[in-house]
C-alpha cells in the first residue's frame, strides 16, 4: 500500500517542481541580475583623512587635491612664539626665546648661532630675515622698555646689536619687518634712502594704549623716526599681528580687534590710515592676531579667526585702499576651531595658510573648562578636544570661486586641551596652558617653498599616544615643517621636490640609487615625513 503512495507523492513533486522550476529561474534570474547591479555600483573615491578641497565657504567641492609631502624637524629647543626665515644660501633661521637657531641641511641638524652680543634673557622674542639684503633679526623684549636689536650679515655667523629704549610705560608684543622705500613720506624720493641702506626696516610695539611705530633709514641700527598711531590702533591694548611689506612699499599691520581691520602706509610709517572688513563673521573673544600677506603684483590677504572659529581672508587688489566685505573662508567646515593663523604668499592667487585646528566636532555644545557649553574656542577647550597643525593652499586665491586644499600636517597632536589666548585668565591644567604663548611663524624661500615654525606642546609619551592628556601637553619644543614636494608658490618654479645631503655624504651607504623615503627616515634620523598622497 505503500507503493501508490510513493508514485502519488513522485507525481506531485514533478508537477510542483516544473512549476518551482520556473519560478526559481525567474527568481534566480532576478537575483544574478540584482547581484550583477550591484558588482557595477562604482563609489565615489574619498579623500584621505585629514585632506580636504573646499570652496569660499569651507564646504567640500569636486576637485582634485594637492599632491603635497611636508617634512617635520625638531629643533631640539624650546621655542614658543617662533619665528622662521630662510636667507638665499638657504640656511634657515628658527628664533624663538634667545636662541638664533640654525640650520643649512634643511632641518637634519641646528645649532644656536648666539654669541655674546646677543640678548641673554628675553620676554618677548621674533625673528625677521630681510630676503632682499639676507639681514638676519634677532629681536628680544627685555624688560618694560628695552628690546635688544640683534641682527647679522653673514648668515649668523657673528652678530651685531644695538638696544632700542622705548620708555615708559612699557613696550610689548614687538615686531620687525623691512619692505621697499617709497617716493613718499620718510621714503625721501627712494634713490636717496636706499644708498643709505636698500629696504626700509620697521619695528612696532604696543604700549598698553596704543601701537608705536618706526622707521629705520640704517637697516635697523636705530630706530629714530616714527611715533605713536591713533585710531583703531589704540584698541585692545594696541596689540597687533606681524608687519608685512608689499613690492610696491605698502606696510601692513594687522590690529587685534573686534571688527577685523588693517592699518597701512604708503610713505615708508610716515602717515597710516584704517580700513574695515569682515563684519559678516568677527572674531572671537579671547582672539588673536589677525595675519596679513602680499603677493609679487601687491595684491593683499588679510587672514583671521573668524566669530565662529573657522580661518577666514578679505582680500585688497588696490594696495589696501578697498577690501572686500563678504568673507571668504579658508578652513574646511569641519575644522570647528582654530587659532594661531599665519601667512605668506608669492605669485597672485598662490597663498599658503597655516594654523592650529580641531576637527572633535562631539564637543561642541558640551562643558568646557567653565562649564559652559563650548563654541570651539581654543582658550576653554577640554580635556577631549585636541588642536593639530593645519596648513592650507591655494593657488587662484584671487578667483571669484577660489579653491582652497587642506591637509592635517601634524601626525599627533600640537596640543591637547585649552590653549590660554588671554595672558589675564591663563589655567593651571598640569601646568600652565599658556605653554605656546601667542603665535606662530610661517614664510617661503626664494624658490616659493613654505617653511613653518611652530611650537610643540605634545611630545614624547604624549605624542606616542601612551599618555595624550592635557596634563602632558604642555611642552614648548621649537619644530619645523617645510614643504618638501608640492608646488612651489611661485609659478615659474613649478614643483617642488625634496631635498638631501649628496650622495657622499650618505656615509657607508654605496647604493647609486637611494629611494627618499628610505633616505628620509633613516639618514636623517632628525626629519620625519608625513606624507598624504592622493587617491
Amino acid at each position: 500500500m505503500r507503493a501508490p503512495n510513493t508514485i502519488i507523492q513522485m507525481k506531485i513533486p514533478l508537477q510542483v517542481l516544473s512549476i518551482c522550476f520556473i519560478l526559481v529561474l525567474t527568481s534566480t534570474v532576478g537575483c544574478l541580475e540584482d547581484e550583477t547591479e550591484k558588482e557595477t555600483v562604482i563609489e565615489e573615491p574619498s579623500l584621505p583623512e585629514g585632506v580636504f578641497v573646499t570652496g569660499s565657504n569651507g564646504t567640500a567641492i569636486d576637485a582634485e587635491p594637492l599632491a603635497m609631502d611636508f617634512v617635520f624637524s625638531d629643533v631640539g629647543e624650546e621655542g614658543a612664539e617662533p619665528s622662521i626665515g630662510v636667507t638665499s644660501s638657504g640656511c634657515i633661521f628658527f628664533i624663538a626665546f634667545e636662541k638664533p637657531m640654525r640650520s643649512c641641511d634643511y632641518g637634519q641638524t641646528w645649532e644656536n648661532t648666539a654669541d655674546a652680543t646677543q640678548a641673554f634673557f628675553t620676554n618677548d622674542p621674533y625673528g625677521w630675515v630681510d630676503t632682499t639684503t639676507d639681514r638676519i633679526f634677532n629681536i628680544h623684549m627685555m624688560g618694560l622698555w628695552t628690546t635688544w636689536i640683534g641682527w647679522s650679515d653673514n648668515d649668523g655667523d657673528s652678530w651685531e646689536a644695538n638696544p632700542h629704549d622705548s620708555g615708559a610705560p612699557v613696550n610689548d608684543h614687538i615686531k620687525l619687518g623691512s619692505g621697499p622705500w617709497t617716493d613718499e613720506g620718510y621714503g625721501i624720493g627712494g634713490s636717496v634712502t636706499s644708498s643709505i641702506y636698500e629696504t626700509a626696516v620697521y619695528f612696532c610695539y604696543n604700549k598698553l594704549a596704543y601701537i608705536s611705530c618706526y622707521t629705520s633709514y640704517d637697516g635697523g641700527a636705530s630706530f629714530e623716526t616714527g611715533g605713536n598711531l591713533v585710531g583703531i590702533a589704540t584698541a585692545n591694548g594696541g596689540l597687533h599681528g606681524a608687519i608685512t611689506s608689499a613690492p610696491d612699499g605698502t606696510v601692513y599691520l594687522p590690529p587685534r580687534v573686534a571688527t577685523p581691520a588693517i592699518i597701512f602706509s604708503k610713505d615708508n610709517g610716515l602717515t597710516w590710515e584704517e580700513r574695515v572688513m569682515g563684519s559678516d563673521v568677527g572674531t572671537p573673544n579671547p582672539r588673536k592676531n589677525g595675519e596679513v600677506a602680499t603677493d609679487t603684483d601687491s595684491n593683499a590677504y588679510n587672514i583671521w579667526v573668524g566669530g565662529d572659529q573657522g580661518v577666514y581672508m578679505s582680500r585688497s587688489t588696490d594696495s589696501g585702499e578697498s577690501w572686500e566685505q563678504e568673507s571668504t573662508r579658508i578652513s574646511p567646515v569641519e575644522v570647528i576651531s582654530a587659532t594661531f593663523p599665519h601667512t605668506s604668499a608669492g605669485d597672485p592667487g598662490r597663498i599658503a595658510i597655516t594654523y592650529l585646528g580641531s576637527e572633535d566636532a562631539d564637543a561642541l555644545g558640551q562643558p568646557n573648562i567653565d562649564g559652559e557649553p563650548w563654541d570651539g574656542n581654543a582658550h576653554y577647550a577640554t580635556g577631549n578636544v585636541s588642536h593639530y597643525l593645519y596648513v592650507t593652499y591655494s593657488l587662484n586665491a584671487l578667483d571669484e570661486n577660489p579653491i582652497f586644499h587642506t591637509q592635517k600636517v601634524s601626525a599627533d597632536p600640537v596640543q591637547v586641551g585649552s590653549i590660554c589666548l588671554n595672558s589675564g585668565d591663563c589655567r593651571d591644567i598640569g601646568g600652565s596652558n599658556r605653554n605656546l604663548l601667542d603665535f606662530n611663524d610661517l614664510h617661503i624661500d626664494l624658490e616659493g617653498r613654505v617653511y613653518i615654525a611652530i611650537a610643540d606642546g605634545c611630545t614624547g609619551t604624549c605624542a606616542s599616544g601612551n599618555d595624550t592628556t592635557p596634563e602632558n601637553s604642555r611642552s614648548r619644543l621649537g619644530a619645523m615643517y617645510y614643504l618638501g614636494n608640492g608646488p612651489s608658490l611661485y609659478e615659474s618654479v613649478g614643483n617642488l621636490t625634496e631635498i638631501y645631503p649628496p650622495a657622499e655624504e650618505i656615509g657607508s651607504m654605496n647604493n647609486s640609487f637611494i629611494p627618499a623615503s628610505f633616505m628620509a627616515l633613516f639618514v636623517a634620523p632628525k626629519a620625519k615625513r608625513f606624507l598624504l598622497k592622493e587617491p
